[in-house]
């Protein structure tokens, strides 16, 4: 994924209420922002209500609630919150913006660029709004508006890291380019950042240099900015990896072959699978060039679907285990109830497309849950999908990412988890397409995809740089040029820093 539009709670004061005592509803405004800001969403949800049980017409605290709600995920509720805000007070640029953020998020664009361009009506100096409105027209590959934006927000606010992070998403640094001079004298003043705003500046160091040409200079930030996402992340290792050796312990081939055929019949859903930055976006971009294909990105649909039907298995262990608890028929309605979503997502389409990398862990289960599915796994050189991860300000998951030795053994689990799909599925179950052949020759290859889902050639699929549609990866911009090799063998340049990530993947 790629950078995520930002909102922050509101830490205007609560005022008082005839209703409740003051002290009352300070105490507790100061109960949910204290739990807001530690991540303890639900409970500053809680608190949020009963602050509004006592005086429902706090416009800050509704918007605050919204805040709580999209970081839960729960963004239709969020929106609602905020539009109840925005009735309280129509003019606040900040609610506006955030309520136009979950908007973004529910993939309501039109809406959304409304809602940021009042803000920025209301507000001219909101530098947040346009930094919000860059990030949505860069999803809908508006590019030179994406741009545009960025830069109003950098002339706002020329101390803010991340704003020069989310141009650089955009838009190439070049030699001489006063960005970089920007950036480097904000590197010049360490002490004048916080924490998160010098992974930022890191970040956008890096791309910078890298842009110029100076890999010498890029590594060493990139450095800096991973150290320092990494210490704000939990990642449990051992039990990652140990996922992924239990999937393959469990589903052997004799496993699989006494459970296949039983599965929800469609040949609907399209599984783009593989690591992150191999080429997923791509092959989704491409097929979503056909006329037949919805691209419908990054879903979580099919864990879902999967956990639903475990909640029905009194006793079901959690993880690859729970396969075993599952009848035929329970894998039917795994099937089932993940087609039944997916169909909501484009009625009358003939293919819709599931490009979460990470569905790779459930190859097996997505086989025997719906046979007929389209499976397609990205591949790409190991070290340069691994430095393009490396590289990358992913806005949520992908925890394995900001350490090069950690990325190495993840790498290396993954390809071993994907090998053994090959032996255990029926053969051809799985097509590999290699990124390394897809940019040099994109008519056989992407005749190849067409073929593989089971659809007529179409020429479109080879402007998929013409597309319009929402990407909202960390490749939105560069699916919108024509195809290109220049990031085969990409990590030439930095061989010198790799040292950690080789020995993992080299490891026996």
């Amino acid at each position: 994924m790629a950078s995520r539009l930002k909102s922050q709670p509101s830490r205007d004061p609560v005022p008082a209420a005839p209703v409740a005592p003051a002290d009352t509803l300070s105490a507790l405004y100061a109960q949910a922002l204290a739990c807001h800001q530690a991540g303890q969403f639900a409970e500053a949800i809680a608190r949020y209500r009963r602050i509004l049980a006592l005086k429902p017409d706090l416009s800050e605290i509704h918007n605050n609630m919204g805040l709580a709600l999209a970081e839960l995920s729960r963004l239709d509720a969020a929106v609602e919150s905020y539009r109840r805000a925005i009735e309280l007070k129509p003019d606040n640029p900040q609610t506006l913006c955030n309520w136009g953020t979950a908007l973004a998020q529910l993939e309501r664009f039109d809406e959304a660029e409304a809602k940021f361009r009042r803000a920025i009506a209301l507000d001219p100096g909101c530098a947040g709004a346009y930094n919000n409105l860059g990030l949505s027209l860069k999803e809908r590959g508006r590019l030179a508006e994406a741009t545009s934006a960025a830069e109003q927000a950098i002339r706002l606010a020329p101390k803010n890291p991340s704003y020069y992070e989310h141009l650089g998403a955009v838009r190439s640094f070049v030699p001489g380019d006063r960005h970089v001079a920007a950036l480097e004298a904000l590197a010049d003043d360490p002490a004048s950042l916080r924490t998160v705003e010098r992974m930022h500046l890191h970040f956008a160091l890096a791309k910078a240099y890298d842009d110029i040409g100076r890999p010498q200079a890029a590594f060493p930030q990139w450095l800096a900015a991973n150290a320092l996402k990494r210490r704000q992340i939990a990642y449990d290792e051992a039990a990652t990896l140990g996922r992924m050796d239990r999937t393959r312990a469990l589903f052997r081939a004799d496993f699989v072959a006494s459970r296949q055929g039983c599965g929800a019949r469609s040949p609907l859903p399209v599984f783009i699978v593989g690591m992150p930055r191999s080429g997923t976006t791509l092959i989704e971009q491409i097929l979503a060039s056909h006329p037949e294909v919805c691209g419908a990105g990054e879903l979580t649909l099919f864990e879902e679907a999967a956990d639903a039907v475990r909640e029905a298995l009194p006793g079901a262990p959690p993880g690859p285990e729970m396969v075993a608890a599952m009848s035929r028929d329970h894998l039917r309605a795994v099937g089932a109830r993940y087609l039944d979503k997916l169909a909501q997502r484009a009625p009358g389409a003939a293919r819709i497309t599931d490009k979460l990398p990470g569905n790779f862990i459930f190859t097996g289960l997505i086989h025997l849950a719906m046979p007929d599915a389209t499976i397609i796994h990205a591949v790409r050189d190991p070290l340069d999908t691994c430095l393009s991860c490396f590289c990358v300000h992913f806005t949520k998951g992908q925890p394995h990412t900001y350490d090069l030795a950690e990325l190495g053994r993840y790498y290396r689990h993954y390809r071993a988890l994907m090998a053994h799909w090959r032996r255990a599925l029926p053969a051809q179950r799985v097509m590999d397409v290699h990124y390394e052949q897809l940019v040099g020759d994109l008519e056989g290859q992407a005749r190849r995809i067409i073929a593989h889902c089971g659809l007529a050639w179409d020429a479109r699929c080879l402007d998929f740089h013409r597309t319009e549609r929402p990407v909202r990866t960390a490749s939105a911009a560069q699916v919108r040029q024509p195809i290109y090799a220049s990031s085969v063998g990409r990590w030439r340049p930095y061989r010198d820093f790799l040292g950690p990530l080789i020995g993992e993947l080299e490891a026996a």
